[in-house]
């Protein structure tokens, strides 16, 4: 049975960051036009850090009973590991998308637009059927795609939207901004993990494009953000507060570069994720001011 510790550690609270910046940076957008709310703001966050929980047990539990986890480089999966019965991660993914639901729930009733439900449901199906059912599109290299959909588009505009009632060019630059740095967090998990995918048959896009291509990919999202977070000074100057991320990028650059694998990757995963929580706050708070 496991422990408190290594259900905590199966949550994998390192990615919660990438959770709270889209929140950040739609809140600043919302700032930015002078329509910020702290409840709409916190009942967003609620919604995001549950919705991560929930995928990061969804994709314990479906990559665990699959077997794809067994020689995993990175930090013990419960289900993979015999830690906890399968069916307990299941149920704790399903609690954390039932959490999800109701801040949605939530949401929508404050600010009044019912209709992001169904942008919600999209939301909790996109984070089971990741790794989930019978044809996972995560296994064909479509992760990204939905990463950057809904943990930048749809996390940071909604965010704004559920605040100003618009969806400002700042918002919608941010939002880019955030999705491609989320995916930079999943194309360096997948290029850690290309050994393992290979063997299980998950085409993960690190695994469809190669080594090299996926160290290139990677960097251009990590980079590409910095220029956008330049281009919203023209609507707030004090976006330039970016250009404070430009050395923390430049040292995940380094391994990368280096040809880094395997568990020298594991801290490259975590920069990323302070990457982009760095980037929401300095974004987030340059549209503000």
């Amino acid at each position: 049975m496991a422990t408190s510790a290594e259900w905590i550690s199966g949550a994998r609270p390192r990615t919660l960051p990438a959770a709270a910046a889209p929140v950040m940076v739609g809140t600043g957008a919302a700032a930015q036009v002078d329509s910020a709310a702290w409840l709409p703001a916190l009942l967003a966050l609620g919604v995001a850090l549950a919705l991560q929980v929930g995928v990061n047990f969804a994709n314990d539990y479906s990559d665990g009973v699959r077997g794809t986890d067994v020689d995993r480089v990175g930090p013990m999966r419960l289900t993979a590991s015999g830690a906890a019965a399968p069916r307990a991660v299941k149920n704790a993914a399903f609690g954390a998308f039932g959490v999800a639901g109701l801040f949605g729930v939530a949401l929508c009733a404050v600010s009044g637009h019912w209709w992001l439900l169904a942008v919600g449901v999209l939301c909790l199906l996109a984070g089971w059927f990741y790794t989930g059912g019978r044809r996972p599109y995560g296994y064909a290299g479509l992760g990204e795609v939905a990463v950057f959909v809904f943990f930048g588009l749809v996390a940071v505009l909604g965010t704004t939207y559920t605040q100003a009632d618009v969806v400002t060019w700042p918002a919608f630059l941010g939002a880019v901004a955030i999705g491609l740095i989320a995916c930079a967090l999943l194309m360096v998990n997948n290029l850690r993990d290309i050994p393992g995918d290979v063997l299980a048959g998950k085409k993960t896009l690190a695994v469809r494009i190669g080594d090299y291509r996926a160290r290139r990919t990677y960097l251009g999202m990590l980079w590409f953000p910095v220029l956008l977070g330049l281009v919203c000074a023209f609507w707030a100057p004090w976006s330039l507060l970016v250009v404070l991320l430009i050395g923390p990028a430049a040292l995940l650059t380094l391994p990368i570069v280096a040809g880094a694998r395997g568990k020298l990757l594991v801290p490259v995963l975590a920069g990323t994720g302070l990457f982009e929580l760095g980037y929401g706050l300095l974004l987030g708070l340059g549209l503000a001011l």
